[in-house]
């Protein structure tokens, strides 16, 4: 299982029908740490499935999605529980870190 490409045209609706929290890689081509960083999504997205969404976008190609999240620097990830921001982190961050910020949205949601 890979991360999903989300862009403009599936990105709100990806989000809004998720049921389960939604890790969002914000990366770009040129971008080193950002490719350092891709393995590690791509684990984490066959580790965490049915668990979570582990997506992908591309500044470069939706812009419109990294100005509406603010994101002045890549990679930048955010994970979402019911369609809002509920965590985020900027630049290389090891497996265990990204996964406990999945599980932190799974955690409040069970308890919500």
């Amino acid at each position: 299982m890979k991360a999903i490409e989300l862009n403009s045209s599936n990105f709100d609706q990806t989000l809004a029908d998720a049921t389960v929290p939604v890790l969002v890689d914000f990366h770009a081509q040129w971008c080193g740490p950002c490719k350092m960083l891709g393995p590690v999504i791509d684990q984490i997205a066959a580790d965490k499935d049915g668990q979570a969404i582990v997506a992908k976008v591309d500044i470069d190609e939706a812009r419109d999605i990294a100005e509406r999240f603010q994101i002045t620097s890549v990679p930048s990830l955010i994970v979402f529980q019911s369609g809002e921001p509920v965590a985020a982190t900027r630049g290389v961050q090891s497996k265990a870190a990204i996964e406990a910020l999945i599980d932190q949205a799974s955690d409040s949601l069970a308890s919500a």
